[in-house]
């Protein structure tokens, strides 16, 4: 893991009815591809560091209305979970649910060890140099294997790109919504 921001869950999903203020924030954890076999099961490509979380017996909510489904058995064929769901017993009934996402409450997350940020927490962060200098927000990481890299827009739509190196990331403090930074030759 990342000493600063390995990510459990990708993407950050807006409330169904579109506030966003009072409704609790799910992040996706897979994606449903197509159904497997005739027994119910549909494949699910994991968007999560977590997989094991997802067990019998645990809730998930699908799709952009959040169905709340009730998982009733969990198996890996290669890369892909194979999920299937209570109430779906068969290819047809499980086959309408192919290609929407898979949700959890960001509540119900695994705590991090001390350090470690979801990514959902480092967006949107304003990125402040140790100079004092406000280079604008987190809009984006990308991974690149080595290490990550925060995209930082500015009000005006330039970018900086800053690697997740200790050398460059002084602070992050999703309580402040701030991440200090230091600057070195060349990132601008």
């Amino acid at each position: 893991m990342s000493k600063k921001n390995r990510p459990a869950y990708t993407y950050h999903l807006p409330s169904p009815s579109g506030s966003s203020s009072d409704e609790p924030l799910y992040l996706a954890v897979g994606k449903l591809r197509r159904p497997h076999g005739v027994r119910g099961e549909i494949r699910m490509e994991v968007l999560t560091d977590f997989p094991e979380r997802l067990q019998p017996g645990t809730t998930v909510y699908v799709g952009p209305r959040r169905l709340p489904l009730r998982i009733v058995s969990v198996r890996w064929q290669g890369d892909f979970m194979l999920l299937a769901f209570e109430g779906y017993p068969d290819r047809d009934r499980v086959g309408l649910l192919r290609n929407m996402l898979v949700t959890v409450p960001a509540e119900s997350l695994p705590p991090l060890e001390e350090g470690e940020f979801y990514y959902h927490q480092i967006l949107g962060l304003q990125v402040v140099t140790d100079e004092g200098e406000d280079l604008g927000t987190v809009t984006e990481i990308m991974e690149t294997g080595a290490n990550d890299v925060f995209v930082v827009t500015d009000a005006s739509g330039n970018e900086v790109l800053l690697p997740d190196i200790d050398e460059v990331v002084l602070e992050i403090d999703p309580q402040s919504g701030v991440m200090r930074v230091h600057l070195l030759p060349g990132l601008r």
